[in-house]
């Protein structure tokens, strides 16, 4: 009899969607239906969103950079205006500024977390007031990974310097950050954010193929938040300035009539995407809570790889939803090289990623700011590898991520 041979285990990307009959289903519906774009499954999204994060109000739109590009055009940049920005983050955080007319004042970062907390946005404020130019405006904390920066103790440095917080919070839908007193709020609350915009890009926790979203309490942020993702366009009767041309003979706005007081842009999110979101939004505890799970059983498995290899430090002021599981590996130890691990883990069917290239080493803002000495940034991204996380995921997979990892590093697990 002919022996078969074992099946291979399927190759373990850093990160992937997980969707189901239902989402399918949702999807469908709305293909059905009459809506596309712009429709009744838009704002059961948002109304769904605001429940989650509690806030008052929530405005979805194309993707997490929209979402960005959108707050940083509602905070009013003039050309100069500052504002800080920690170096690791995707090239979106600072780029939204940019494209909003601001400069970017990047800041350093905890070595073992990535996270910017309030010593580095001590120091990068200090070093922009020292220089020439307008004041820093606004101050956008990234909670990366999942992990919550110390948001109170950012909210009121940003208070104490009279600047807007606004924080990214794309890698962090479901996580919660600690106030003051110990009790936990859930991030995008608008307790101390003016505004917090989310990415529902397939590797997060919750998947819209593209998607983004801001949430605010401002009655008057969250409607020009609307304004701005279709174009500037208001069509209320309040916001008339050509009456004559606004308004029929009984005083109701012309059935056809809108206005443009601002330029603005199409960052709509389509009925299709807010379908695909509302359905996930209701796996939201399901899905944090397994990624959760996963990310203690990869601590509890590398443990056998330290000092070599070691968790990213745990910020006491959050309960994270974990987005990616990254390590801090002493390569140099080691005797190889990021790259040579990412090529033998793929050999070996294992995915892996590196969580963030500092944007203060990118090219374009080299040359607009010069060289920046940020120690902790390029100390975290020096060490930094993420493995796969995704609620799809089971134990079985961790271990088999953490063994190979271990191989290619020359250890045997106990």
């Amino acid at each position: 009899m002919r022996k078969i041979a074992p099946k291979e285990p399927p190759f373990l990307p850093y990160g992937q969607q997980l969707i189901e009959e239902d989402d399918i289903a949702a999807v469908a519906q709305v293909l059905r239906g009459d809506w596309l774009t712009t429709g009744p499954a838009v704002a059961a999204f948002e109304q769904a969103l605001c429940g989650v994060t509690e806030a008052k109000h929530a405005i979805a739109c194309a993707n997490g950079t929209a979402a960005l590009h959108l707050a940083a055009l509602a905070l009013d940049l003039e050309p100069g205006d500052r504002v800080v920005v920690p170096s690791v983050t995707f090239l979106a955080t600072a780029n939204a500024v940019r494209l909003a007319g601001g400069e970017v004042v990047f800041a350093d970062c905890e070595a073992d977390s990535g996270l910017m907390e309030a010593p580095q946005l001590a120091e990068a404020l200090a070093r922009a007031a020292a220089a020439p130019g307008r004041p820093v405006k606004a101050v956008v904390p990234v909670h990366l990974t999942g992990q919550c920066a110390d948001l109170p103790a950012l909210a009121a440095l940003a208070a104490e310097h009279g600047t807007t917080l606004v924080d990214d919070a794309a890698h962090a839908i479901g996580s919660r950050y600690r106030e003051a007193g110990g009790s936990d709020r859930p991030i995008g609350d608008g307790r101390l954010s003016a505004m917090t915009t989310f990415s529902f890009h397939p590797v997060k926790t919750i998947a819209m193929g593209e998607g983004g979203a801001v949430t605010t309490n401002d009655d008057h942020l969250a409607r020009r938040l609307q304004r701005l993702r279709n174009h500037g366009m208001a069509r209320e009767p309040l916001e008339m300035q050509n009456r004559d041309l606004a308004f029929d003979a009984d005083g109701s706005v012309n059935p056809w009539y809108y206005e443009m007081a601002e330029v603005g842009l199409n960052y709509r999110v389509t009925d299709i995407q807010c379908a695909l979101g509302l359905s996930q939004m209701k796996k939201l505890e399901r899905f944090t809570s397994q990624r959760r799970r996963l990310a203690d059983r990869y601590d509890r498995a590398i443990a056998a790889l330290d000092p070599l290899v070691r968790p990213i430090a745990r910020s006491a002021a959050s309960r994270p939803a974990w987005h990616i599981y990254p390590l801090l590996i002493d390569f140099d130890a080691a005797g190889i090289s990021r790259a040579q691990v990412m090529k033998q883990l793929s050999a070996a069917g294992i995915g892996s990623q590196v969580h963030y290239i500092p944007v203060h080493l990118q090219p374009y803002y080299r040359q607009r700011y010069g060289a920046l000495d940020l120690p902790g940034a390029q100390a975290y991204y020096a060490r930094t590898l993420s493995l796969p996380l995704f609620a799809a995921m089971d134990e079985e997979d961790v271990d088999r991520a953490v063994a190979a990892l271990s191989q290619v590093l020359g250890h045997t697990q106990p």
